[in-house]
């Protein structure tokens, strides 16, 4: 298995728009975040993790050439609004729960109408719950979290799991997180957020999984320049950046 990180930043990205701090100002690569999004190889198979604004940018920097289906945490713009660029694709399948294929139909109507225009996406809708299921012959387990008030999914696939957007998990929850070689897990800044893992909890948590390595994702510039924080961390604990591979 091999995992692309195509995005590592929060909502709105880094840099930040018109911001003077030394995070956004930095000239160091790994202080450039594109919306959080990863791209995983695995069993002849190519799974994209959300498809948020900056998709477009990252299918072609990657050299994207096959997606076989797309799984989505949840329905906030910035992991949903690169799906009009699946059209490059061909048919594809999008797997999500049944409020995020409800907002897809109300934001993107036109990919769902009986009648199609010319050159929309075609786009087929899997509605899923929290059950593990079969992606052509991959097993998918979907891991409930939530978002402050918001239930959203996690995925984990094999020896992998992806949680972003997390502030919480209920304790049965834990039991789908065991034995994993990888976990990459939302880690926003240090300081308190109400939707969103700090650092510190972020850590906290991922120490509770007992994961081998640890990658943090959907860091705003709040967090700090990736090299400072990356030396305070434990040994198996890295933030990730965009364009960096894993292999599994």
């Amino acid at each position: 298995m091999e995992v692309i990180f195509l995005g590592t930043g929060t909502s709105t990205g880094v840099p930040y728009i018109n911001c003077p701090c030394d995070v956004c100002q930095s000239t160091d690569s790994k202080d450039k975040r594109l919306r959080s999004s990863v791209l995983v190889s695995v069993d002849t198979k190519e799974i994209l993790i959300d498809c948020g604004p900056d998709f477009r940018q990252q299918a072609i920097v990657n050299d994207i050439s096959t997606i076989s289906a797309v799984l989505l945490t949840h329905e906030h713009f910035d992991h949903v609004t690169g799906i009009d660029d699946l059209r490059a694709y061909g048919e594809v399948e999008i797997y999500a729960e049944e409020r995020v294929c409800q907002s897809l139909k109300r934001t993107i109507p036109y990919c769902f109408g009986e009648i199609k225009y010319p050159g929309v996406p075609l786009i087929s809708l899997h509605e899923i719950d929290e059950m593990p299921f079969d992606l052509h012959n991959t097993e998918i387990v979907p891991i409930r979290i939530w978002h402050h008030k918001l239930p959203i999914l996690g995925f984990r696939i094999g020896a992998f799991a992806y949680l972003t957007d997390i502030s919480g998990i209920d304790d049965k929850e834990y039991e789908k997180l065991q034995n994993l070689d990888v976990l990459v897990v939302d880690a926003l800044r240090l300081k308190p957020h109400f939707s969103h893992f700090t650092l510190e909890q972020a850590i906290s948590f991922a120490e509770k999984t007992n994961a081998k390595e640890v990658y943090f994702t959907h860091i705003s510039h709040q967090l700090g320049k990736h090299d400072e924080i990356q030396s305070l961390l434990p040994h198996n604990m890295m933030l990730a950046y965009d364009g960096l591979k894993i292999t599994i």
